[in-house]
């Protein structure tokens, strides 16, 4: 490698590396209670450094934004077709692995959106790309009565789906503010939401579909019979 790499490289590496601790500076303490100054100190850099790569903290956000972005469409790829009712349901403890993984976004998104105007269009996308992928799975995999659900009833169950995607972590918070958004807290952050949103969707699956999601739901005690929602809590 030359030296002409080295250089080229060495600055990618430095950017990726202090996107890589705010990120976990954030989700420890919340973007707002998190400087720039206490950022270069963790990585050991000086500010002007920090500044070189990331002028402002707001564009420490943009970016720590765009791998959400990225993230989020991956994931969505990965849950596969809107038929796959074993895909479908790994799409909801996938987005809430997403959002505990940047947990700061949305535990802070209210003021972040006060302060950052350029997230207000990004969240919305984020929001609409959701609301399209799970408003597809409840169309194709839920049914009452043999019929499936209206075209209102479909918008109506997906909204409250994504909504609780959403906000769940907030809840979270508020249940236990000094522990619930700790790092090792991940699993049952994730295992409590996806049960709530299959509390949701249990009611329109067919027996066929309860027995085909089984399997996947983790969560779910294997005492608890097919024709009965997951528990709450």
């Amino acid at each position: 490698m030359t030296t002409a790499d080295r250089a080229k490289k060495a600055p990618r590496r430095t950017a990726e590396r202090i996107l890589d601790h705010s990120l976990a500076l954030f989700n420890r303490y919340g973007e707002p209670n998190v400087s720039t100054n206490a950022i270069s100190a963790d990585l050991n850099i000086s500010p002007g450094n920090l500044y070189y790569h990331y002028p402002a903290k707001e564009a420490l956000v943009n970016a720590l934004v765009s791998r959400y972005e990225q993230a989020l469409t991956e994931a969505l790829v990965a849950a596969g077709p809107a038929d796959d009712a074993e895909g479908a349901w790994n799409l909801v403890p996938g987005l809430l692995r997403l959002a505990w993984d940047f947990r700061f976004i949305f535990r802070d998104l209210n003021d972040l959106l006060t302060r950052n105007r350029q997230l207000e269009t990004r969240c919305q996308a984020a929001l609409a790309l959701q609301q399209v992928a799970v408003r597809e799975r409840v169309v194709r995999l839920c049914v009452i009565d043999g019929e499936p659900l209206s075209a209102e009833d479909a918008s109506a169950l997906s909204i409250s789906i994504v909504v609780l995607l959403t906000y769940w972590l907030s809840y979270e918070y508020v249940r236990d503010p000094r522990h619930a958004l700790e790092p090792d807290n991940a699993d049952a952050a994730v295992r409590h939401g996806t049960r709530q949103v299959m509390a949701l969707l249990w009611p329109y699956l067919s027996a066929e579909r309860r027995r085909q999601l089984r399997p996947g739901a983790t969560a779910v005690k294997p005492s608890e019979t097919p024709s009965s929602p997951p528990a709450t809590g």
